[in-house]
Order: structure tokens, then sequence, then C-alpha cells
């Protein structure tokens, strides 16, 4: 009775340890671009539910998450939504070497909430038959250099100054068309799939128009030796993750 009594103390101990360990371990800190935020919540319920682990996700424009990183701000992997910044990363040694990849290659919309608001999208952005159209930053978001090149693709971009507002991040952007702010916008259209309401009006740029927007993760010196970051990198090439990527409307690279 006595050792019955000592080993079930000893296996209560140890449980009680075990998840004691579980309660304070330390989340998975990933930095994200913010049009893939909706894509991201989805992929961080499979991962979470998969493995056990936790991941805490901080979401902002490429620049601005870049700008973050390299004054020190903890996030163990960075996913941009271009390829610039992972590679000036790697070429800093502020990234591990050989971790960087395209996990997802993002495409442009022209956006309004409300129907009918154009049939024809070059026409109605050359007439300037509007108020406010709303872009993300050049400088800082690369759905923004998009929009900026697909604007002077159409020799518009001089003409159309007084009329763009411009959005921190592609997330603002989208709430400035979202909420009436801007009669349209180009936005990600992984946005405008994941928006509850199906009865806009919709322009999905013609790849031409714009420089590939080749979203790339890589593994940060933060996360390096955490084996849980190298296991959500993993994730994001796998069969379950690359389908939810690809129903939110981007491409999938080869």
């Amino acid at each position: 009775m006595f050792t019955f009594s000592r080993l079930t103390c000893s296996v209560a101990a140890a449980l009680l340890f075990f998840t004691a360990s579980l309660a304070g371990a330390e989340p998975l800190r990933i930095a994200v671009a913010a049009n893939f935020t909706d894509t991201t919540r989805d992929l961080i319920a499979l991962f979470e539910q998969t493995t056990g682990h936790s991941v805490a996700a901080s979401y902002g424009s490429t620049g601005k998450l870049y700008a973050q990183i390299e004054n020190g701000a903890p996030f163990d992997v960075f996913q941009a939504a271009d390829s610039e910044r992972p590679q000036m990363l790697e070429n800093s040694s502020g990234a591990v070497a050989g971790s960087r990849f395209t996990y997802a290659r993002g495409r442009l919309a022209l956006w309004s909430p409300e129907p009918d608001v154009f049939s024809d999208p070059q026409n109605w952005l050359s007439s300037a038959d509007f108020k406010r159209l709303a872009i993300a930053n050049p400088k800082t978001a690369p759905y923004g250099l998009a929009a900026q090149q697909v604007l002077k693709h159409m020799s518009l971009w001089e003409a159309l100054q007084p009329r763009l507002v411009r959005g921190n991040s592609i997330a603002q952007t989208f709430q400035f068309v979202a909420t009436s702010n801007a009669q349209a916008g180009f936005v990600a259209l992984s946005q405008v799939n994941a928006w509850q309401d199906s009865n806009g009006t919709l322009w999905v740029v013609p790849q031409q128009m714009y420089a590939p927007i080749d979203q790339q993760a890589v593994l940060l010196n933060h996360g390096k030796d955490k084996p849980v970051a190298r296991q959500w990198l993993e994730f994001l090439r796998s069969p379950q993750a690359l389908k939810i990527i690809k129903d939110y409307g981007y491409d999938i690279p080869d």
C-alpha cells in the first residue's frame, strides 16, 4: 500500500511538472505580411491542432515588420510578401542561410464592395470617375508596389495622384475600401476571397501588368535553435497547408 501511494504521488508529480512545462512553453512567434492574415489564422488552427504547439502571429506591412526584425524584435520566422527583404536578412546574417523559400505567389485585384462599380476597369480608372482609390504604400507594402506598377503600366500613376489614398499596409488598404472611405482599391485577391459578401465588383489584374509577388518565408536567427520553428516552415510546404493557401486565391510555386 505504501509503495502504491509513493508511485501514485510520483506519477502525479511528473504529470504536474509536464503540464506546467507545457503551460509555460514559449509560443512560436511569426511575423506575417498583412495580406496573409486570414490564411495564417486557418494555418495556425490546423498546426496547433495537429502538433500541440502554440503560435503567436504579428501582422503588418512587410517593410515595417522587416524594420522591427532589424531592430531586434524576437520573431522566429518571417513570412514576407516579397523576396527582397528575406534575402536582405539572409545577406546580413539576420536569418539562417538556405532557409528561405517561396510559400505563395500573390495576386492583385481591383475591388469594390459595391456591385457594378465598373464593367471595364481600365476605362473606369482612366476616366477618374471616383473621389478616392486606395492602394497600399508602395515603399513598405509589396502589394502597393504592384498597384503602382499597374498604374504606371496604364500611364495613370501621375494623373491619379490626387485621388490616391495610401494604407500603411494592405490590411488598412482593404479597410479603406470595405468601409467605403474609397470607392475601390487595389488589394490582395485573398482578402476578397475571405470577405463575407460576394456581391461586389472585382477585377483580377493580369499578371503581365506587375512583377510577380513571390512571398517568401525565412528562419530568423532568434528561431534557429527552436525545432518548432523549422517544423512550421516544413508545415507551410505540406499538402494540407498548400491546399489552404491555394483556396484563399494564391498561386502555388512549383
